[in-house]
């Protein structure tokens, strides 16, 4: 005979595997996303950004689902211990994917915004590395956080100032095309925030690695997260017109 204990459990497991399943599915969304603002950028396909753009309205909707459920949750069942971290977890799990979707919508509206091309392509060859290791790792978080993978959720946390370091070089060299060229700074400036997107993007990731290993073990990562992002600290130093003539200043 099941008693009203082994219901009320039963039913909580339930509604916990439903926001899981809304997790994964709200995930989904987001790679392509990423994915689809990426080839929109590098293909100049302004009908793909804006079925970017109107698509995150189907991740904000998901997001306010998620939290909407998971209150309800606390409020009826009064979860304790693991099982409170676990709904808590998916609030914040699910604004995390709610940022990334806005980070690829953001992406995509660049797509529109730029005018003209510029002939260099080395640029937008680092932007695309940079956004495969952010998909990549949105991947593996993803997979993660279905599995609780503890293990691979810290491989994505360490993993996280590799697109720091790919970010601050691009930086550094789209400001190169800029100074050198004033006619590039338009579109360099777009792709300056397009980077800036992915690499956030990439953190998102590291967040939601540090909101599993909160719900599996139940203690905050101790350790100082990797931070490689030097781009606020880059400059650029231009020559004075005496100094390009050779003469002293």
């Amino acid at each position: 005979m099941v008693s009203s204990s082994d219901h009320i459990v039963a039913s909580f497991d339930e509604e916990l595997g439903r926001l899981t399943t809304g997790i994964a599915e709200m995930g989904g969304i987001c790679e392509q996303l990423i994915a689809d603002a990426v080839t929109a950028l590098m293909r100049r396909d302004l009908g793909l950004a804006n079925t970017v753009i109107e698509r995150d309205k189907q991740v904000d909707e998901m997001q306010r689902q998620i939290e909407e459920s998971a209150i309800q949750m606390i409020a009826l069942r009064q979860p304790m211990a693991q099982d409170l971290r676990e709904v808590v977890a998916a609030i914040h799990v699910a604004n995390d994917l709610e940022r990334v979707g806005d980070l690829a919508k953001n992406t995509a509206k660049r797509v529109i915004a730029i005018e003209a091309d510029f002939g260099a392509r080395r640029p937008l060859a680092g932007l695309e590395h940079i956004a495969e290791l952010s998909l990549e790792q949105m991947k593996n978080i993803l997979d993660a956080y279905g599995q609780r993978d503890l293990e691979l959720a810290l491989q994505v946390w360490e993993r996280d100032e590799e697109i720091d370091a790919l970010n601050t070089s691009l930086f550094r060299e789209l400001l190169t095309y800029m100074m050198e060229d004033p006619r590039t700074i338009t579109f360099c400036t777009h792709l300056l925030f397009c980077s800036k997107n992915l690499e956030r993007i990439g953190d998102h990731a590291t967040n939601i690695a540090e909101t599993l290993h909160y719900v599996v073990t139940g203690n905050q990562l101790e350790q100082e997260r990797p931070k490689k992002d030097t781009s606020s600290l880059t400059a650029v130093v231009f020559k004075s017109d005496d100094e390009d003539d050779g003469k002293k200043t």
